[in-house]
């Protein structure tokens, strides 16, 4: 009887202890998914190395009249298939005082093909003209709150501040450029250029989970 009742009480602990941990992950998971910025909030400026060695910040351009902070990354495959279109934005957008800035916030030592000595042979192949970014220390990303890649932020520059207009997805299908129904970030941009508020200013990022250093 005796031995029956400690087996009752191992097997308990046993589920007690594995529902505190699961309980715990979430936590953690749902702390990580609740912080960030939301929409009209101000971002701190950040000081990050781009592929060219240099440090760049968000107050270096002067000129600008926002910025579309993409985080991405080299080896996931939604990166990849959205990478050419990131191209594009950029293209569409500099000179309207948009720009790009691309931000890698991958823990390298999770996979090798996002190390900085990757982003600066990549770069030019993906036809990046515009700043790539090492988020080192991954305190960006956490800031910023993005949790997947490719996630977009678009920041319109009020003063000497810029405020956060759109979180989400660059458009509504990874799969097929040719097949993209709505254009989210566009869209965002082209609201902001014509003096009104962004209509869809939250989509949920799909994508690769960024890898987290210390997981």
């Amino acid at each position: 009887m005796k031995s029956v009742i400690h087996h009752i009480i191992k097997k308990a602990f046993f589920a007690k202890s594995l529902f505190i941990i699961i309980t715990l992950l979430a936590t953690i998971g749902s702390i990580n998914a609740q912080s960030g910025y939301n929409i009209g909030q101000t971002v701190s400026d950040f000081q990050l190395k781009n592929i060219d060695g240099r440090m760049l910040s968000l107050s270096d351009n002067r000129n600008v009249k926002g910025y579309i902070v993409v985080f991405t990354c080299n080896h996931c495959p939604f990166s990849k298939a959205y990478d050419s279109r990131i191209v594009d934005l950029h293209s569409k957008f500099a000179s309207k005082g948009y720009p790009v800035i691309a931000i890698n916030p991958n823990d390298p030592n999770a996979y090798e093909e996002d190390s900085f000595a990757n982003m600066r042979l990549t770069a030019p192949s993906k036809g990046f003209t515009f700043p790539y970014l090492q988020d080192e220390t991954q305190e960006v990303a956490k800031a910023f709150g993005a949790t997947r890649t490719p996630s977009c932020f678009v920041l319109k520059k009020e003063g000497d501040r810029f405020t956060v207009q759109y979180i989400g997805a660059i458009d509504d299908n990874m799969q097929d450029a040719s097949a993209v129904n709505k254009k989210f970030v566009e869209d965002a941009v082209n609201n902001l250029l014509s003096g009104r508020p962004v209509m869809v200013n939250n989509t949920k990022a799909v994508g690769c989970a960024i890898k987290w250093k210390g997981f």
